[in-house]
């Protein structure tokens, strides 16, 4: 079930189906508020987002969105303020230190875009990729075939003995992403993994990430600044002013595939309208909204 639907009362209770009861993560009118002692920002205003196991969804927005904010929140290094997020079976707003832990280690893999906070300089390509299994406690010979099955896997086995200042970008970014899977994590998160990349690299970076989503099942949620990436991936969506306000859907079309993009509606029925029809009708303070057959109207107010 996706943002915006109303959803069917359980025949059983009479009550409302709980929102993203089958989801793998639910973000449900997440709040992130920054404060200082003259300052509060509100990074995440009422945010809602569904995302299903097996997906793999691209999240874009302007610096200053609440994009990287929401990425952090759903990884466990930022608390949210208020609203509820779920990931899987953890309530990431009720998690012990312990549980912080478990979840870090064995339900979330996470890719920085600089690989310096990636990968282990003075360690080979296999090292790094070992560490989370070895403080995992997996014996020696599963860790070699674990090893063995990522570098293949992202098409870098021949570096294996090299270290991360012999790798190129992509091979840097291909070595992290396999140190991020090295625990088997249900989700994989990536903030700007191609940010310090050329497009070609850019491309393989994406095609390893959709291999990984392919092969493994592994969801895949990755952050980005440019809206180019809708065309990589299934489903865009994008983050304005701190909520969702557009997804873009790819769905396959006779051996290629077309792209449509829909307005979000959240669970206040609040939608963001786009700037460009803002300007072209006038829209600003109050709209005059009109139930019709098939549709709502929205008008500009002319009194």
């Amino acid at each position: 079930m996706t943002q915006g639907t109303l959803h069917a009362l359980d025949a059983r209770t009479t009550r409302p189906a709980e929102f993203g009861r089958d989801a793998l993560i639910v973000c449900d009118n997440l709040v992130r508020i920054y404060r200082t002692e003259a300052v509060e920002v509100q990074a995440l205003q009422g945010l809602d987002l569904l995302v299903d196991a097996g997906e793999m969804v691209a999240i874009v927005g302007a610096s200053g969105s609440g994009k990287s904010t929401l990425l952090a929140v759903l990884s466990g290094q930022d608390e949210p303020t208020a609203g509820r997020v779920r990931v899987g079976r953890w309530d990431l707003a009720a998690m012990s230190r312990r549980d912080l832990v478990d979840y870090r280690r064995n339900t979330v893999g996470f890719v920085w875009q600089q690989a310096a906070r990636n990968l282990v300089p003075y360690l080979s390509a296999w090292r790094n990729v070992e560490v989370p299994l070895a403080l995992a406690g997996v014996g020696r010979r599963n860790r070699a075939a674990r090893i063995g099955e990522l570098l293949d896997l992202l098409g870098v086995p021949d570096v294996a003995d090299r270290r991360p200042g012999e790798l190129s970008g992509g091979e840097q970014q291909r070595v992290a992403i396999a140190v991020a899977l090295a625990n088997h994590p249900e989700v994989l998160f990536a903030d700007e993994p191609t940010g310090e990349l050329d497009s070609a690299t850019t491309d393989e970076v994406f095609a390893a990430l959709r291999e990984v989503n392919r092969a493994l099942g592994t969801t895949v949620v990755v952050v980005t600044h440019d809206d180019a990436v809708s065309g990589r991936v299934e489903r865009t969506v994008a983050i304005r002013d701190g909520r969702t306000s557009t997804e873009v859907l790819r769905r396959p079309d006779e051996g290629s595939s077309t792209a449509e993009e829909y307005a979000v509606m959240d669970r206040a029925g609040r939608v963001q309208v786009p700037k460009e029809y803002r300007e072209a009708l006038a829209l600003t303070h109050r709209v005059r909204l009109a139930l019709e057959a098939d549709h709502v109207a929205v008008r500009p107010d002319r009194g």
